[in-house]
């Protein structure tokens, strides 16, 4: 039979752990992760508490410092974009196998014809290919855990300690509110 009129039926996998060979590791490409509205409402919001009294810290002190480059709304509720690399693998009984593998991962920790096993999970939208958890090289020996972006890496750490720091400024004003009221 001539593949390329009739190319192999690719499945996806339910199961939390698949083995098999890896047949082919294809082309990889960008996806965006969205940021949910009320996340990134809170974060800016108690970040700006913050913002406002470094500014007035500042300007006591008569320095330039808390005057940083401010990301926009748009840019924070856009999301961070991640590698995705599909992955095809046939399994032990034979099925030729689709998954994600969503992050990076060194150049050569898998090459075809490795016997791999992969620890996979169903993605939110029943239209795309499992996602791929863990990886465990069976023929190299090698554990394997790709790490895509979150979105606490995405709003960076200065912004959330600036969270973080309005967060305590709300809570010793409520503290001082309700003691002395």
């Amino acid at each position: 039979m001539d593949s390329e009129l009739y190319p192999e039926r690719v499945a996806y996998r339910r199961g939390p752990i698949v083995t098999g060979r890896v047949i082919r590791l294809l082309e990889g490409y960008s996806r965006e992760m969205q940021v949910q509205r009320p996340i990134v409402v809170a974060v800016l919001a108690t970040a700006g508490i913050a913002r406002v009294i470094l500014l007035l810290i500042a300007s006591l002190l008569r320095s330039g410092a808390g005057t940083g480059a401010r990301r926009r709304w748009k840019e924070l509720r856009k999301g961070p974009e991640f590698l995705v690399t599909p992955l095809r693998l046939r399994d032990s009984e034979g099925v030729l196998c689709e998954m994600e593998i969503h992050g990076h991962l060194p150049q050569s920790a898998i090459e075809p014809a490795d016997h791999i096993q992969v620890t996979i999970r169903p993605q939110k939208d029943p239209q795309l290919a499992p996602r791929v958890e863990r990886i465990v090289n069976l023929t190299t020996a090698q554990l394997l855990t790709p790490r895509p972006p979150t979105v606490w890496s995405h709003l960076g750490p200065a912004l959330l300690l600036q969270a973080v720091l309005g967060i305590l400024v709300i809570g010793v004003v409520a503290a001082f509110s309700v003691l002395g009221g």
